[in-house]
């Protein structure tokens, strides 16, 4: 297993930047901006990806991972018809080493929505997120009247190699000019970052035949 070496104030995360590259972070603005999503690959490397993933699946053994619910307050429900993923939600509070790296980098490309999108985007909340084999979620939107804070998506995958046999996707369902629509397909593919404004585009988790782990969580207009 992969070792890490911490300091006493941070994490320093062997080949891993503390900091995006600005083109990347450039990129996800003008993408965001002018067609409302973007899809980085690599956006992490493959060390800090493996811990993410090394962390997710301890937590896992550990029990910590709760079928997922739709809705929200006392509305909330587990409905496997609609979702059957398993997610752990994490606590701004009480990050680890190296979900915090995570967060900060995250925070990163708030800053710049905000200064290149004039989103006024305050705050971060995200989960890990577990699809076993067979499992999907089926087409929605993530800014609903019970979320309206919600403002952008950003989905990082951390699970192990994809192919398309493996399937998985997550699709997304874009407007054209005419008014129908155009359907795009990404694979979970290590290290790749989507990036959505969560109001506008409908997507889905399209059934899986291989275990698919992320981080998924919304930047939000309230703090």
């Amino acid at each position: 297993m992969q070792k890490y070496i911490f300091s006493t104030d941070k994490a320093v995360i062997l080949q891993s930047n503390s900091r995006l590259m600005e083109d990347v972070l450039e990129k996800i603005a003008e993408e965001i901006y002018t067609k409302s999503y973007v899809v980085i690959d690599n956006f992490v490397d493959e060390i800090f990806r493996k811990a993410l993933f090394d962390e997710q699946t301890d937590l896992l053994e550990k029990g910590k991972f709760r079928k997922a619910a739709v809705g929200s307050g006392d509305k909330k429900q587990v409905i496997p018809e609609i979702r059957s993923d398993e997610v752990l939600w994490m606590d701004e509070e009480n990050l680890s080493l190296l979900q915090r790296e995570y967060w900060n980098r995250v925070e990163e490309i708030k800053m710049i929505l905000n200064r290149r999108c004039f989103l006024g985007l305050k705050s971060f909340e995200g989960h890990f997120a577990r699809y076993p084999i067979g499992s999907f979620y089926k087409r929605h939107l993530d800014q609903f009247h019970q979320v309206p804070y919600r403002e952008v998506t950003v989905i990082l995958y951390v699970n192990d190699q994809w192919t398309e046999a493996d399937e998985g996707a997550l699709r997304m369902y874009l407007p054209n000019p005419d008014g129908t629509e155009r359907i795009e397909d990404y694979l979970p593919m290590p290290g790749r970052l989507v990036v959505f404004l969560s109001a506008e585009i409908p997507h889905e988790v399209l059934p899986t035949k291989k275990e698919r782990n992320s981080i998924t969580g919304w930047l939000k207009m309230i703090s």
